[in-house]
């Protein structure tokens, strides 16, 4: 019994040590409830200016998206199979037949890709990347209402990496074209474009830099730098000012992960519109040449030739009859203004003279023996040798790109004069040409043809069929030799 009064005595303890903790946890709020904490509060003009930022951000994004498109790929590659040392042997072709050779056959196989692009005019022409169709046997496009058409290739700019196709529609969604010109580094952009194959996707961010050259994607950069998150997919899509209007077409990230990590770039509208405008209008891109050599000056360049500012394209050289020579430009000139604006390096007067209209009259401030002057320069199209051919041709040469060998690179490349002929200068993953030749070779012959020049490469390689042999004269490491590709 008195056991059993123990515990009951024992439990009414612990109720009312209960009781007395739950008074003072109470009696604590009570406390914080009645001011001696303040409460964190957001009033009233933040929440309505967020609201209307939000808001302002939600219209461009919903005025934006109907003219971006998804845009898909597919293209063939050719993968060279495994040679067996055997394979040419009389004896195992006789025993085995010729499905002892299937294995060591070039094998092809089906590649596919996802890119983004833009309506720019309502009969149905899309802006997009050149590597987004390059190569492609067929393109898709699928609008923002779910409707599905077949791409057609109007024309491709590997220089500036961009492209226009078209499809068969009308009355379509039209973005409008902005004034890439006109933007300043913090302003806020949109980026809106497929990453991942995912639909219908906007980012935000701020013009990081503009200008941006040397990157190493193109020929001609004169990128803007935006940190608005952009991702593989997102290639050929839209980069709009708060208006809505197109700045930039969405090109690539600075990544090495593959992801985003903060830096993006995008072709400016204004150079988008004169390659779109040519393309449309021409099916080619037709580029000013002023036919000069320029380097960046540098600061002890800059103290040698009595330059103040280190800024300008110093002329290294200049092409005999073209159009610098015939201004009276020389040698060791720097190029400070061209047509009313300042030159600030070799990539801003590069890209300044391709965009000129071939037969227009600039005016040019050079600063010569340390004093300024003015040069009037009639600007020349750029001759067809010094263009870069690339390779879409239908044969054992496809992917192959070749420039002519002028004398600027018969010095670099330090080939004999007595070669003439063609340099390949770049060759594309998969290509039949790519396990033969390399880049920096001189192509003297095809097929037993004299080659002199890219007009001549392209007429001889243009006839050649998809299942023909090739054969090859290349000029490498100091000596000729005959190379030869085989369709089987």
């Amino acid at each position: 019994m008195a056991q059993k009064k123990r515990a009951l005595l024992y439990g009414a303890t612990l109720i009312l040590v209960g009781l007395i903790i739950g008074l003072g946890i109470s009696s604590n709020l009570n406390l914080l409830s009645n001011g001696h904490t303040e409460e964190t509060t957001i009033s009233k003009e933040s929440i309505d200016i967020l609201s209307r930022t939000g808001q302002a951000m939600a219209e461009v994004a919903a005025a934006v998206k109907p003219s971006v498109v998804n845009i898909s790929s597919t293209k063939t590659v050719r993968i060279s199979g495994m040679q067996s040392p055997f394979s040419d042997d009389p004896f195992f072709r006789r025993f085995f037949g010729d499905q002892f050779n299937q294995f060591g056959r070039p094998r092809e196989h089906k590649q596919s890709g996802l890119g983004s692009g833009v309506i720019v005019d309502k009969d149905g022409y899309i802006l997009t990347n050149n590597h987004v169709i390059k190569e492609a046997d067929e393109i898709k496009v699928k609008l923002s209402d779910k409707r599905e058409f077949k791409g057609k290739v109007i024309g491709t700019d590997p220089k500036t990496d961009l492209a226009v196709i078209k499809i068969d529609s009308n009355h379509l969604p039209v973005i409008r074209l902005g004034d890439s010109d006109k933007l300043k580094v913090g302003e806020t952009v949109i980026a809106v474009g497929n990453p991942f194959g995912l639909n219908q996707t906007v980012t935000s961010g701020i013009v990081s830099a503009t200008a941006r050259a040397n990157v190493g994607i193109a020929d001609y950069e004169d990128f803007i730098q935006t940190d608005a998150p952009i991702n593989p997919g997102n290639s050929g899509g839209a980069l709009v000012n708060v208006k809505g209007e197109l700045v930039g077409i969405n090109t690539a990230i600075f990544s090495t992960s593959g992801g985003y990590q903060g830096i993006g770039f995008a072709i400016p509208s204004s150079m988008a519109r004169a390659v779109m405008d040519n393309l449309i209008k021409k099916g080619k891109v037709v580029r000013g040449w002023l036919g000069v050599s320029i380097q960046p000056v540098t600061p002890d360049l800059a103290k040698q030739f009595e330059i103040k500012e280190e800024r300008g394209a110093l002329v290294g050289d200049v092409v005999e009859d073209g159009p610098a020579e015939k201004a009276g430009i020389q040698r060791g000139d720097v190029i400070m203004e061209f047509d009313g604006r300042e030159v600030s390096d070799p990539a801003g007067l590069r890209n300044s003279v391709a965009g000129t209209p071939p037969g227009k009259m600039v005016r040019l401030g050079l600063l010569r023996d340390g004093k300024m002057q003015k040069v009037d320069v009639v600007i020349a199209e750029l001759p067809a040798d010094l263009q870069k051919l690339r390779g879409g041709f239908d044969n054992l040469l496809k992917g192959v790109s070749v420039q002519g060998l002028t004398p600027e690179l018969k010095k670099s490349l330090d080939v004999p004069r007595r070669i003439t002929g063609v340099v390949v200068t770049d060759i594309d993953e998969g290509s039949p040409a790519g396990s033969l030749l390399m880049t920096n070779d001189i192509i003297i012959e095809v097929n037993r043809t004299r080659i002199s020049n890219a007009k001549d490469y392209e007429a001889v390689v243009s006839k050649i069929k998809s299942g023909q042999d090739v054969l090859l004269l290349v000029f490498r490491n100091g000596s000729t030799t005959y190379l030869s590709l085989s369709a089987r």
